[in-house]
């Protein structure tokens, strides 16, 4: 069975905005997931690491998932952030997310307890296996400690419903010993804002994005022009975005993306313990970097 792309382009790895008293803001997430769609993004992906699911009930988490697919109604496929280091929590997310309707599911390794290689060929095919929706392996060992080896991703690839990576690791070597593997089984995704040209030039089909959630048209654009052959139009918003996207990732990530979000009056910067509020100085590289490409804040 021949496999289906779930989108090409750019797809926004949405925060979720609280309110004052700490709960999710729905009123403030309809009007994000406007100005996304507004900015001509490809696909959304609902409750990955910006979104905080870690500190999410169950109950919020599929909440959140719902209300984004109901809101949606089919303009863009929505993915959904199904990963655990518990592979049976996992597959309840899978399950609780294909009721809902969501287009795709984004898996991460697991974290902490991590896992052998062995470990990893184990729980995608289980999830894939139970799963009615496409998967999306999620590779970021900075935050799991584990990281995919190519061979894995080799030995997964044939899985009918295994369908693309999102990379975060930030090894260009090993991305292309994984694409002399995969590709044309495995669609590739840039998961790091500062390496979307390099990885669009190995073969990636876009970006899931954290710097969309500000600029969704300028990052829209720099994928745009590269896959419509424009490689130094591509390349020189890269780097025009290079300042701002340093200034985003200076804290851990959310922290900067929601405190973006609220200088533009999209949402409160309101984080769950135990992140933290940006650093006055660190804000204020934030506030410059956006000023220099035109934000008002």
């Amino acid at each position: 069975m021949e496999k289906k792309t779930i989108f090409t382009g750019v797809a926004t790895a949405l925060i979720t905005p609280f309110n004052e008293e700490g709960k999710v803001d729905y009123t403030d997430l309809a009007k994000i997931i406007d100005y996304q769609l507004e900015g001509g993004v490809d696909a959304l992906v609902t409750c990955g690491t910006t979104g905080e699911p870690s500190t999410m009930t169950d109950d919020e988490h599929r909440e959140v998932i719902e209300f984004t697919v109901k809101y949606v109604n089919g303009r863009v496929p929505v993915i959904a952030g199904c990963g655990s280091n518990d592979t049976g929590y996992a597959l309840d997310l899978c399950k609780c997310a294909c009721e809902s309707g969501a287009d795709a599911m984004l898996v991460v390794t697991p974290y902490y307890n991590k896992a052998t290689q062995k470990g990893l060929i184990q729980m995608y095919t289980r999830i894939a296996d139970a799963s009615e929706k496409p998967i999306i392996i999620y590779n970021v060992p900075s935050r799991t400690g584990v990281n995919v080896e190519p061979a894995t991703y080799r030995a997964l690839a044939d899985h009918e419903n295994i369908v693309a990576i999102k990379e975060a690791s930030g090894n260009l070597s090993k991305i292309v010993e994984t694409m002399s593997y995969v590709n044309g089984k495995l669609d590739l995704y840039s998961g790091n804002d500062d390496q979307v040209v390099p990885l669009m030039a190995l073969g990636a089909k876009g970006v899931i994005s954290v710097v969309s959630n500000p600029l969704p048209a300028k990052t829209k654009e720099m994928v745009t022009r590269f896959l419509s052959g424009d490689i130094a139009g591509s390349a020189a918003i890269q780097f025009e975005l290079h300042k701002f996207i340093d200034a985003l990732f200076c804290e851990v990530n959310p922290i900067p993306a929601k405190a973006a979000m609220s200088a533009l009056g999209f949402c409160r910067n309101t984080l769950r313990e135990p992140l933290t509020a940006m650093e006055e100085h660190n804000y204020e590289k934030l506030l410059f970097a956006m000023r220099e490409l035109g934000l008002n804040v």
